[in-house]
């Protein structure tokens, strides 16, 4: 059999058995799609067929072609993990791929708005309209609970008790967290639930998902992407939909919060990586002391 249909078969297994859903099942689906295209073009084409220096080979063109040092990393983990699925179910003798070292990455750290700006961005929407509406309670909701935008568009209705202030979110590889919200942000999807949304569902294809389109259909990733860009320009600032959710954790962390209850509510599975959230925090403490202590400064 062909590696095509062992990548199918794997493919099926992450989604019904693992389940693996959403962007990381899509990114599984790019990664190893592009690497087969790539062995084809050198005529490989079964297990078999398949050596150590051919995925070498295919990363080394990844990097001539300029993919950063992310991206080549996730591949190499895309890889690991369907050649060691082709090794448990025999189709390959060995893990051409177990010994592949990922580069390191540079962490950059967090791209949190000043509190004033975040305000101005919130009330950037014109809350007359239904679209308006919808969209301040979309920056409203990102900015109090921390979701991912992927966390936010998958919200259907029976996910959010505003009575009780908060929701609940499916995350990563299908692990569920409660996330509260706050008074403003409870206020604003209200209003949006009750005025707007109403009127942007289409009465013929009714759907479940709080948040969506002009034409009522559930929003994408994409259609988010499109309206935070317009709110970003309007603002004058260079941010993505992420900065909202880094913004979320660095203000908590800024104010006092708990490291691990930022982490639970964030959905991170290691406190390492909440803890870059604090650099902000540090610095600015740093910044501080230079400032203000009468001998910091020679």
């Amino acid at each position: 059999m062909t590696l095509r249909h062992w990548l199918h078969t794997y493919l099926s297994e992450l989604e019904s058995e693992r389940r693996v859903q959403g962007n990381t099942l899509q990114s599984y689906k790019s990664d190893l799609n592009d690497f087969l295209a790539s062995l084809e073009a050198s005529e490989v084409t079964k297990p078999s067929d398949l050596r150590t220096f051919h995925i070498q080979t295919y990363l080394n063109n990844l990097r001539t072609e300029g993919r950063s040092v992310a991206t080549i990393n996730r591949r190499i983990v895309s890889i690991r993990a369907f050649c060691n699925d082709l090794a448990i179910r025999r189709a390959l003798d060995y893990n051409p791929a177990m010994q592949l070292e990922s580069a390191k990455v540079e962490r950059k750290p967090p791209q949190a708005i000043a509190m004033e700006e975040m305000v101005k961005l919130l009330e950037l929407p014109d809350s007359r309209t239904d679209p308006g509406l919808r969209d301040r309670a979309m920056l409203e909701l990102l900015y109090a609970s921390g979701l991912r935008v992927s966390e936010m568009i998958a919200l259907d209705i029976g996910h959010i008790r505003l009575d009780m202030g908060f929701l609940l979110c499916l995350g990563s590889r299908g692990k569920e967290r409660m996330v509260p919200i706050g008074s403003h942000c409870t206020e604003w999807i209200t209003r949006y639930l009750e005025q707007a949304r109403p009127r942007l569902v289409h009465p013929d294809k009714p759907v479940n998902a709080i948040f969506v389109n002009n034409t009522g259909g559930r929003l994408t990733r994409q259609g988010f992407w499109k309206i935070m860009k317009k709110y970003a320009a309007m603002l004058g600032i260079d941010i993505s939909p992420h900065t909202l959710r880094q913004s979320f954790a660095v203000h908590l962390l800024d104010n006092g919060a708990d490291l691990r209850a930022v982490q639970e509510m964030l959905g991170h599975a290691a406190p390492a990586t909440t803890q870059a959230y604090q650099m902000p925090v540090k610095l600015k403490l740093k910044e501080v002391y230079e400032r203000n202590h009468p001998r910091a400064k020679t």
